[in-house]
């Protein structure tokens, strides 16, 4: 019985398998059926749709000719009405244009005519100006001229000074023509003595006489300048420099020994002495950076003055020289003031009796007045009196 049921199932799956292999079969001729016949449908589609598209090809053919043809005609009819317009257009603006040409060259002749009577006022003007001008040029050359002449002078004067300056007699001559200068225009004759000798058998160069306390004070009038000129010198090195300073502060302080020993004598001149410098710039050099050799000066009682400081000091000396002579005159002043108070007095009294007079004529004068009114008046009614007799007179009486 268990063969039997074997051989059913294997006949059974034989014939499952056979109709696998037959629907199989029919599934793959069904599709190389279908393939055929895509195939033949796609070749149809294609053909057809060349045609349709070679259609559409002509069609757009036709119609972008039309279309060309109606826009060239569209295009030819606009551009003939806008040519139409622009050439209207253009009329009017050249219309326009040679109107506003003719106005602006009216305008323009009319500007270039004023403009024209302006440029030759002005060139009239500019003329007139410009001769003016050349005259004053020449005028000023001339003036130039003169003073080129003068500055040649004054070329030859400095170089002259220059000379003098370099040399140390001459540079002490120039100092003390100066000194007498200044203090004889500041000081009367009798107060001061130059090339004075003192009982050392020094001489000074000018020897002040002022009143005691003061007393005869002695200014010399030389001065260092060689190592001066060489601190400012242009072609001098810096090591050279400062040794210059140093040598114009020894320079200097030499120079105050010489005149303190020399010139400042006790019971005979004063305490003081004077160093004259004829030159402001070496003075305001030692003032400005050489303080310590103005305090040596100032301790040693020498007073280093320049031209602009001795004058000072000679204003000073002639007022106090005024002040003694006023006070030498004083009696005699008091004597004149005794006089003119008496006189004073006297014309005090003849002018209040002067007041009195002209009061008296004044009172005079008002009572001749009240007179004079008085005399008129009494004239007055004469005449009018006198009118009135010679008016009766005239009328006739009543019944003649």
């Amino acid at each position: 019985m268990q063969r039997g049921g074997d051989g059913a199932d294997a006949r059974a799956q034989d014939m499952q398998r056979q109709t696998l292999d037959a629907l199989h079969e029919g599934l793959q001729r069904q599709t190389e059926r279908t393939a055929g016949m895509q195939a033949d449908a796609n070749e149809r589609l294609r053909r057809s749709t060349s045609l349709e598209l070679a259609a559409a090809r002509e069609a757009i053919a036709a119609l972008r000719t039309e279309l060309v043809a109606r826009t060239a005609a569209s295009l030819a009819d606009h551009t003939r009405a806008q040519q139409d317009v622009l050439q209207n257009g253009l009329q009017n603006a050249s219309l326009q244009l040679t109107a506003s040409i003719e106005s602006l060259t009216r305008t323009v002749n009319e500007r270039l005519e004023a403009l024209g009577g302006h440029v030759h006022e002005r060139l009239e003007e500019g003329f007139r100006k410009t001769n003016e001008t050349f005259a004053s040029v020449m005028a000023r050359l001339a003036t130039i001229d003169e003073a080129q002449k003068k500055i040649e002078g004054l070329s030859t004067s400095v170089v002259s000074l220059k000379e003098l300056l370099g040399d140390k007699k001459a540079r002490g001559a120039f100092g003390e023509v100066q000194l007498e200068a200044l203090v004889r225009n500041a000081l009367p004759p009798d107060a001061v003595e130059f090339q004075a000798t003192l009982s050392n058998g020094a001489r000074v160069d000018c020897l002040l006489r002022l009143p005691e306390p003061t007393g005869r004070v002695a200014v010399d009038s030389k001065f260092p300048l060689e190592n001066y000129h060489r601190m400012f010198a242009a072609d001098v090195a810096e090591a050279d420099r400062r040794q210059a300073q140093a040598a114009f502060r020894a320079d200097v302080r030499k120079h105050v020994d010489d005149i303190a020993a020399k010139y400042i004598i006790a019971d005979e001149t004063s305490d003081g002495a004077v160093m004259f410098l004829p030159a402001e710039a070496v003075f305001a050099e030692l003032h400005a950076h050489h303080a310590e050799v103005i305090a040596y000066a100032q301790a040693k009682r020498v007073w280093i003055v320049s031209p602009t400081t001795l004058m000072a000091v000679l204003n000073t000396a002639r007022a106090v020289l005024k002040d003694v002579e006023t006070r030498k005159q004083i009696h005699l002043i008091r004597d004149a003031l005794g006089r003119l108070a008496k006189d004073f007095t006297l014309f005090d009294k003849r002018m209040e009796k002067l007041a009195t007079h002209i009061r008296q004529a004044h009172d005079d004068v008002q009572e001749v007045a009240i007179s004079s009114r008085k005399i008129s008046g009494q004239f007055v009614r004469i005449e009018r009196a006198e009118a009135d007799a010679l008016r009766s007179l005239d009328t006739p009486e009543d019944g003649a």
